[in-house]
């Protein structure tokens, strides 16, 4: 009876280990994706401005990641054949914001001003330690660009 236990709690043991295991080889991933017909737009400024790369681009649909890979965002033309009914629509250009926390709030917002890109919202610091500025996509999408700090 004690060979079994002591099996018992080694076998408990090794499904405890793999759980995490498996917890950890299959996290979750976000890619927030934006219906537009704006594609070639959006490519220009997140690329060009954001410094975003391209992943994958056909004729209806483009996929960018961020300059470290961390984190991806797609655009898709609306009424697509080859999607179904809930992509269809387009985004009207509300609603939505995206936050990029950046290491260099000051440089990359200098850097911003100097393409002419308008910024929506100047640089500034807030009470709960954000120190961020905001401009806006082609299709609408608030984007605040942060770096937070200590209060």
């Amino acid at each position: 009876m004690k060979k079994l236990l002591i099996v018992f709690v080694i076998l408990c043991n090794i499904m405890a280990v793999n759980a995490q295991k498996t917890k950890k080889e299959n996290p979750m991933k976000l890619n927030a994706g934006i219906i537009t017909t704006k594609l070639a737009e959006s490519k220009t400024f997140y690329t060009g401005i954001l410094g975003f790369g391209v992943t994958f681009e056909n004729e209806f649909y483009l996929l960018l990641h961020t300059p470290g890979h961390t984190a991806e965002i797609s655009f898709l033309l609306p009424g697509h054949p080859s999607q179904q009914p809930l992509f269809h629509k387009a985004f009207k250009g509300e609603g939505m914001y995206l936050t990029l926390e950046v290491d260099d709030v000051d440089t990359l917002y200098r850097e911003i001003k100097k393409k002419g890109i308008e910024i929506a919202i100047e640089l500034r610091d807030e009470p709960w330690g954000d120190r961020h500025f905001a401009i806006t996509d082609p299709n609408g999408v608030g984007i605040d660009l942060v770096k937070y700090q200590t209060p």
